[in-house]
């Protein structure tokens, strides 16, 4: 008689699931646990405490490949205590790099590429049976249904995944390789999606992909994030926010909709890499140095109240000087509410890992500390002038030991890489996943003080 699925002598195996990377891998991550607890499976959150542990990593740049590699090795040395006996490894890394990571670490038990998502159940089988799987084929994972899903959020927030992979092609960018061309889920999929969570009490539903402006060209023949999130709204979450928003693809259409829609956050994150033009087109980014200028200018008085975030990228080959003075007076003069930096890393097969012109370790670190400590000083100036005035604050807890001081975040906060506002109750009390109203009374370098109002 064949033993079923999750059990082992009976009793049900428990499963550890390491996640590493972006949003978008994390939603890998919960669909992966959704589809092993209706297996039969036991999901622990402790690897130490469990008998088999899937990796889903990040290969994006080298850091992140560094931190794979460490948790990998770090997990395998559990197996010296005789309770882990399987170890899978999947994501980024594993479509990459499949045969280097089964040649130089024995103690991995398999390895399953971004495309078998949908497979983790029979590949996890057959590394606890001894088979050492290798899938690793097409990277584009088929995700054009409502899969089962354990989320690993809060629970009144919830990533929603609405295309997978990229057709983008930016010279520094390895994704369109490790996650197939772009692939917008159906319109009708996303709805229900959305009605589930938000019926799961799911207060904030942000929209994730490699690029949510591109939604719809693939499968509807024209943009349709504007469509989108017009239908979304209409499910009833008190918050939808955007992220990961391509310059070029914002249109009057989607900027109308954010306007209208009240429970669309007034909330852009516009991941630019660079303001230079020369460093532009060796990027292979689409746009010019006006156009982005023009565009925020017209996003800032179109919307009343937004909040506006960047990502920008130095050290990129050919960033000289020049090049990175005029993207630090554009930091300068723009005052993004938000902003990340991170430095070029030259990824293995991509056209940047070859181009002429390399800036040293010691110049990017320069840069991204002097790009950063700008930065710092305008988030500090935009927090102090909110001083004084009363913030609508979604809750996300209570600090531990802390009295009654609660944390919880504004519409101009995405969770995991924005600020935070900090607040006492007082008295009162307030629940995660409650709307409350606070009174700002200071600030910091990257969130505000307050307390409950009334």
């Amino acid at each position: 008689m064949k033993k079923k699925i999750g059990k082992a002598n009976g009793m049900a195996v428990k499963v550890a699931m390491i996640s590493l990377g972006c949003s978008k891998n994390l939603v890998d991550t919960e669909i992966m646990l959704g589809l092993l607890s209706a297996a039969g499976y036991e999901i622990t959150a402790s690897a130490a405490g469990a008998d088999a542990v899937v990796i889903n990593t990040c290969g994006f740049i080298t850091p992140a490949k560094e931190e794979a590699i460490s948790a990998i090795l770090e997990t395998a040395r559990l197996k010296e205590g005789g309770r882990l006996k399987a170890l899978l490894v999947a994501g980024c890394l594993a479509q990459r790099y499949a045969d280097d990571l089964l040649a130089e670490i024995p103690e991995i038990d398999g390895v399953m590429g971004t495309g078998e998502i949908g497979n983790v159940v029979p590949l996890l089988e057959k590394a606890i049976a001894g088979q050492r799987p290798r899938a690793v084929g097409s990277p584009e994972f088929e995700y054009s249904r409502v899969m089962p899903r354990t989320l690993t959020t809060p629970a009144h927030w919830a990533y929603v995944k609405i295309a997978e992979g990229c057709s983008n092609r930016c010279a520094y960018c390895a994704i369109p390789d490790i996650r197939g061309g772009y692939r917008s889920r159906p319109l009708e999929v996303l709805e229900a999606e959305v009605d589930l969570l938000v019926k799961r009490g799911v207060r904030e539903i942000i929209l994730v992909a490699q690029d949510t402006t591109a939604y719809g060209i693939d499968l509807y023949g024209r943009p349709l994030l504007a469509d989108l999130l017009k239908r979304l709204a209409a499910k009833g979450p008190s918050w939808i926010r955007v992220m990961y928003c391509y310059p070029t693809g914002f249109n009057p259409d989607l900027i109308g909709v954010i306007i209208r829609e009240e429970n669309i956050c007034r909330y852009v994150d516009l991941p630019l890499q660079h303001i230079n033009d020369g460093v532009l087109r060796k990027m292979n980014r689409r746009g010019t140095s006006l156009e982005i200028r023009r565009l925020i200018a017209g996003l800032r008085d179109a919307i009343p109240g937004l909040t506006l975030r960047t990502t920008f990228m130095v050290g990129f080959p050919g960033e000289g000087e020049a090049e990175f003075e005029e993207l630090y007076r554009f930091v300068q003069e723009t005052r993004f509410e938000r902003m990340g930096v991170f430095k070029f890393s030259p990824e293995e097969g991509t056209p940047a890992s070859l181009m002429a012109g390399t800036v040293s370790e010691e110049v990017k670190e320069e840069r991204y500390h002097r790009l950063m400590a700008l930065q710092r000083e305008i988030s500090l100036s935009h927090n102090r002038g909110r001083i004084d005035t009363l913030v609508r604050v979604l809750v996300d807890g209570k600090r531990p030991g802390r009295g009654n001081l609660y944390y919880g975040r504004t519409e101009g906060d995405a969770p995991e890489v924005d600020g935070t506002v900090l607040f006492s109750a007082g008295t009162g009390a307030a629940a995660a996943g409650e709307f409350v109203t606070v009174r700002v009374t200071g600030a910091f370098d990257y969130g505000l003080r307050g307390v409950l109002d009334g």
